[in-house]
């Protein structure tokens, strides 16, 4: 039985590879840092952080990611529809920074 609990424990993690458009973040960071994805995919923020955090375009990138402030549990989601590697960041913590590749 000790073999069951230690399976079920395991078998609870599949629906993290399932989400390979999602981002999650955690601990002031963005994860994965580098997310590749074909375009017309929709990928999904999730702040898990107690502290408030933004997905937003670098200054000059001419990105279109704009969130509002995410609190804990909020989720932002947007549809890449052209091919790019778009880099950007959390506006309250610059230090956070990740980028979403687009492939055609």
């Amino acid at each position: 039985m000790p073999t069951t609990a230690s399976t079920s424990a395991t078998s609870g993690q599949p629906s993290a590879p399932a989400a390979a458009n999602a981002v999650t973040i955690k601990n002031f960071a963005f994860s994965p840092a580098t997310l590749t994805v074909k375009a017309g995919t929709t990928v999904t923020w999730t702040n898990t952080d107690s502290d408030a955090h933004t997905v937003t375009s670098k200054q000059g990138s001419g990105g279109p990611l704009q969130s509002a402030a995410l609190a804990t549990n909020d989720t932002y989601s947007y549809t890449f529809t052209q091919p790019g590697t778009y880099p950007y960041y959390c506006t309250i913590h610059p230090f956070m920074t990740a980028t979403v590749e687009v492939t055609p």
